[in-house]
């Protein structure tokens, strides 16, 4: 008896000093934040430097190529899982899973209430506690329409079909939600 008042005892401590999913969001919300900032740094540079030197054809492999391998050591470096995501997307790996999809559709009905692209953040604890979760909305912005617009370049979208058979990422207009970024921490404790 003596021994399972022990254990039951060590067990509620062990639960107590643990940090709860949501004690652990505000600090994680930080470090998604700088990741992605520092995701879309080095993309939008990459992107104008393939842009000055090929074109959009150019700049379309380095979406292609660099922008997986950014995400991948970003991800390698914080320990966190980065990527990006749409409801259109162009590469297929980028696939939105369901909870992403959720977000991204209220994503756009809060645009639509008027709150601003730069403002729309998702930040939550897996309902499975197992999991810390941020997004933050992409806006399209006048460059973006070059590769994602109404009206592409035929050339570039040959290209764009050469790379990318199955592409849903056109006809986004300036303002629009292109996608998100999507930070994803699994908890260890």
């Amino acid at each position: 008896m003596k021994h399972a008042i022990f254990i039951c005892c060590l067990l509620l401590s062990i639960t107590a000093c643990s940090p709860s999913a949501s004690d652990e969001l505000p600090a994680f919300e930080q470090q998604a934040l700088s990741a992605t900032g520092e995701f879309a740094n080095q993309l939008k540079q990459a992107l104008q430097t393939a842009m000055q030197e090929g074109g959009p054809e150019a700049a379309v492999a380095v979406c292609q190529t660099e922008a997986p391998q950014i995400a991948a050591d970003l991800s390698a470096k914080t320990g966190l899982d980065i990527s990006r995501t749409s409801l259109k997307v162009r590469n297929p790996v980028n696939q939105a899973k369901p909870w992403q999809q959720a977000v991204l559709n209220d994503f756009e009905q809060q645009k639509q209430a008027g709150i601003p692209i730069n403002k729309l953040k998702f930040v939550a604890v897996s309902d499975d506690g197992e999991t810390l979760r941020m997004m933050k909305a992409i806006g399209t912005e006048a460059v973006c329409l070059i590769c994602h617009g109404e009206n592409i370049d035929a050339g570039l979208q040959a290209e764009i079909n050469r790379l990318y058979p199955t592409d849903e990422a056109t006809g986004f207009q300036k303002g629009d939600i292109r996608g998100a970024f999507s930070v994803v921490k699994y908890r260890t404790d």
